[in-house]
């Protein structure tokens, strides 16, 4: 994971990852508050950064860009020389009112050197965006750019405002076609008519289907919508909504036949609170044509030892409940039950950070789900798993110390939602990483937040009025992340670790 904070926890903005033909994963990101530079991080695997040269700074006084720099994107130039990068700048002079997009080139990355032509920058217009004139907010948006390539034509994709509709309700995804002459602003590519901005666009085309991205600051969300053509109409299925709450920002890159997707995510769900770049997780699209987040598929190479469900420690129930038991049917079933109540079933985890699978199965319509750092108390995280109404949510639930009149701890961290099946039985998969957790169901990332509340304790299953099987489970243990200062050695050149990814 990587944090990039300083002075200020929450330094992270918008990001964006280009992964180079060495494979390279190169994150450029927003420093905020002062939105003065972009900074540039490396990593050999997607999982632990280095800081490196910072690749943008804001203009000199009077330039068009002197005031700040909001998001970027990072591509190949069209002609195959070197890379370029779309970048938002503001202006001192307009007061924060008027948002445009400029370029930077680089022939490796690292240095780079502001470069607009194709007659940038370039801001909102008419007649088809908000301007000057048609400004009901006070302030255009007009940001974020992304470069897509279709039928050989460049085009920027750019959070902007429809120039009609409800105020709080002209949020669009704008568009741009390069032509001889520049950039030329087209209709939008998309208007919602129900948001107050689209944020960080990004298209992508899987299995000849276009999948339009954007980040929604109404409820936190990263959403989506779907055309078979590229400037085609695009729709959204029933539940659009992509990454849970708390993921934002997202970006998607290309990594040879995988589609990854990366963004940031607000811990606690308040934009000024630390902010953390976690995994990416992988896109694939189901048989109705539906996106899916997969789990990273470089997450098997980190498997230090794997330790199977008859290895593993016999759990023990913590709560002292009478009505409840457990069985150890063969060696790789586990039997829970409670008639009434709660009870908590915990062992020791073999390491502070790895990989559980396995099936679980549940009789009933009681309650059950997994308890991840959980004390002698019962206190930690809890993922509840409703297999009735196919809700899955991720709770911290214990003992607050700090207030005698509330003292509890039950806080909703993240909540997503799941496929029912008739068998009332799951394939999960738990990751466990410092603090980060992610959880797939059926295969499916249904939950993926970073929380700090708890840190250390056992893991294991609670259930309520019912009888749970975990079958065929088994933990791969995995390293401990690295800190990407550990790895910032300020003697060691960018070709040395360059060198050492390999």
């Amino acid at each position: 994971m990587y944090s990039g904070s300083g002075f200020s926890n929450w330094e992270i903005g918008d990001v964006d990852v280009f992964i180079d033909e060495n494979g390279v994963h190169h994150l450029f990101h927003l420093i905020i508050p002062n939105h003065d530079y972009i900074a540039h991080a490396i990593s050999k695997d997607g999982l632990s950064w280095r800081r490196v040269k910072n690749a943008l700074f804001v203009g000199d006084p009077g330039e068009w860009d002197d005031d700040m720099l909001w998001t970027m994107h990072v591509s190949k130039k069209s002609d195959g020389e070197g890379y370029e990068m779309y970048y938002t700048g503001l202006k001192r002079q307009d007061k924060g009112i008027m948002q445009k997009i400029g370029r930077a080139v680089s022939p490796d990355l690292i240095h780079w050197t502001k470069e607009n032509q194709y007659g940038l920058p370039l801001k909102s217009q008419a007649p088809y965006y908000e301007n000057s004139d048609n400004n009901p907010r006070e302030w255009l948006s007009f940001r974020d750019p992304y470069k897509y390539q279709f039928e050989g034509e460049d085009y920027l994709l750019i959070c902007a405002r429809s120039a009609i509709g409800p105020t709080y309700r002209r949020g669009c995804i704008g568009v741009a076609k390069r032509e001889a002459k520049g950039f030329v602003l087209q209709k939008p590519l998309h208007v919602s008519y129900v948001y107050d901005d689209i944020e960080c666009p990004c298209v992508v085309e899987i299995k000849g289907m276009h999948y339009l991205l954007g980040s929604i600051r109404e409820d936190i969300k990263v959403r989506y919508w779907f055309a078979p053509d590229f400037k085609g109409e695009y729709h959204a299925f029933h539940n659009n909504v992509l990454m849970p709450q708390g993921n934002y920002a997202a970006r998607i890159v290309k990594e040879g036949e995988h589609c990854l997707i990366y963004n940031f995510y607000f811990v606690g769900g308040n934009v000024n609170t630390l902010r953390v770049i976690p995994p990416p997780k992988q896109l694939e699209v189901d048989s109705t044509g539906r996106l899916l987040l997969k789990t990273y598929h470089h997450w098997k190479t980190l498997y230090q030892r794997t330790i199977l469900q008859k290895n593993l420690p016999v759990p023990v129930p913590i709560l002292g409940n009478p009505s409840a038991n457990f069985t150890l049917e063969n060696e790789n079933k586990w039997k829970f039950g409670c008639r009434s109540g709660y009870e908590v079933f915990c062992f020791q985890k073999p390491s502070s950070n790895f990989v559980w699978e396995g099936t679980l199965a549940v009789e009933g319509m009681g309650k059950t789900g997994f308890v991840i750092e959980c004390d002698k108390e019962g206190t930690g995280y809890y993922i509840s798993i409703d297999f009735v109404n196919g809700f899955v949510q991720f709770r911290a639930w214990g003992f607050n110390e700090k207030d005698v009149k509330n003292n509890f701890v039950f806080e909703n961290i993240q909540t997503n939602q799941f496929e029912i099946v008739e068998n009332s039985q799951i394939y999960f998969k738990i990751i466990r990483y410092g603090n980060y957790y992610e959880l797939s169901i059926n295969e499916i990332v249904k939950l993926t937040l970073l929380d700090f509340k708890y840190s250390d304790g056992m893991i294991g299953v609670y259930v309520c009025s019912a009888v749970v099987a975990l079958s065929d489970s088994k933990i791969h243990v995995i390293p401990e992340p690295e800190n990407e200062y550990a790895t910032s050695d300020p003697n060691k050149s960018f070709q040395e670790y360059m060198d050492h990814a390999h």
